[in-house]
């Protein structure tokens, strides 16, 4: 049940706005009532204290594996839920690499409930492109949408088939929904374990070149100014990957892009040792790689930073490298990551990092929120830009404890996360 909640003297970002100021931010009824300095409370009104903090529109993160159905021993939709508005997100979007798959109106219509039953960060579920994920016959659109999908992807597998992509495109834009896509040519990466590079060969594992990620960027891309769809590129790891895509905006192409918190700051080197809690899919890639990921979040061309949140359970992640599954969690993670490691070290600012994970993933997959919008819901993250932490994986919501970031000190943490005008969260 939403309460009137008044978040008094917090520094308000909501570069939908163009607000950076300090504010007061008065919630009535689930939705944004007032924006102003010096809100007299209401007399049944909630206040809290935000001085020193910063107060923004919902985070959001359009890149999230529940694994429920089928893999609830490493993620529930309440477990994954319950991660996300601890680490300040206020809804997610659930891929559909599920088992069984997400790949018609019944399979998302339980994603809605469950997410409704949860009752904690906004779950929009994401449908298949292809009828069991199998990348051979076009899964039922228009059917998923009016249940509730809000875009579709075969995440986890490329669509090799570039005639059901072209179809997928063009059937997703009758629907005004994006097509997501895992970047990734199958002939060019099998066998491969991790970035095809120097440390690869010092390891002896097979690799995967830049070469299968850019391949398929640059054929979605094709296909999307083919079409006039609307193409959404995944965790983009690639130097060529990036300019491909700043290239195909500067022609008008409709093209979103994401950058993953691990790409933006951990490099191959860190699989030294075998380490399987830093093998995920893109791989980690070179220096360069990493450097042109950041140039490319911080001039727009990928637009978008989201986590590819991936729980594994830890017997999985303790197989031999070649055995181990790819993915790591982020959820809890990936604000302090980027508070400190891509705005601490000067490579966007803090309202534009606001803009890359709350405004502009909502503007992408046409979600509610990204705005502190009068009348707008009442989606709110507060954050300490200052609060020092140092990650413990025992500590996390999620129900699995892969990550690669354990022992890391970082600056910046959630303290609180409203969702419809409800206090969620607070730590």
């Amino acid at each position: 049940m939403s309460e009137k909640i008044l978040l008094r003297g917090g520094r308000v970002v909501d570069p939908s706005q163009s607000l950076d100021r300090v504010h007061d931010v008065l919630i009535v009824d689930g939705s944004v009532a007032r924006l102003a300095d010096g809100i007299e409370a209401p007399e049944d009104a909630r206040t809290v204290d935000c001085a020193g903090k910063v107060v923004c529109p919902g985070l959001i993160d359009v890149h999230v594996h529940l694994r429920e159905p089928g893999g609830e021993h490493k993620e529930t939709i309440a477990t994954g839920a319950a991660s996300a508005v601890a680490g300040g997100f206020t809804a997610v979007c659930a891929m559909p690499n599920t088992d069984p798959p997400i790949d018609d109106p019944a399979a998302v219509g339980f994603v809605v409930a469950a997410g409704r039953a949860a009752g904690l960060a906004r779950v929009y579920p994401v449908g298949c492109i292809s009828s069991g994920r199998a990348g051979e016959r076009l899964a039922l659109v228009g059917e998923m949408v009016d249940a509730g999908a809000v875009a579709i992807t075969d995440d986890g597998s490329p669509v090799m088939n570039s005639g059901l992509m072209r179809m997928a495109l063009e059937y997703a834009r009758a629907f005004g929904i994006p097509v997501a896509d895992h970047p990734e040519d199958l002939g060019l990466s099998d066998g491969g374990h991790m970035n095809e590079g120097i440390v690869s060969s010092r390891l002896g594992l097979g690799g995967k070149p830049n070469a299968s990620e850019d391949i398929h960027i640059v054929r979605d891309l094709l296909l999307a100014e083919l079409t006039g769809g609307h193409i959404h590129l995944q965790h983009v790891s690639t130097r060529f990957g990036v300019e491909s895509i700043r290239q195909a905006k500067a022609r008008g192409v409709h093209v979103t892009a994401e950058a993953s918190p691990h790409h933006l700051v951990l490099t191959h080197e860190a699989v030294d040792g075998y380490r399987t809690e830093a093998k995920m899919n893109p791989p980690l890639r070179a220096q360069e790689d990493v450097d042109a990921v950041r140039a490319g979040l911080a001039d727009g061309t990928l637009d978008t930073i989201a986590t590819d949140h991936a729980p594994h359970h830890y017997d999985e992640k303790e197989a031999a490298f070649a055995d181990a599954p790819n993915g790591i969690v982020g959820l809890e993670t990936a604000l302090g990551i980027v508070l400190t490691h891509v705005v601490g070290e000067g490579v966007i600012d803090l309202p534009t990092m606001i803009e890359r994970m709350s405004c502009q993933p909502a503007r992408a997959f046409g979600l509610p929120g990204g705005t502190l919008a009068i009348g707008g819901p009442a989606d709110v993250t507060v954050f300490d830009p200052g609060a020092r932490w140092v990650v413990d994986a025992g500590q996390f919501r999620s129900r699995s404890r892969n990550t690669p970031f354990g022992g890391w000190e970082l600056t910046g943490r959630p303290t609180m996360t409203i969702v419809g005008g409800r206090i969620v969260w607070s730590g």
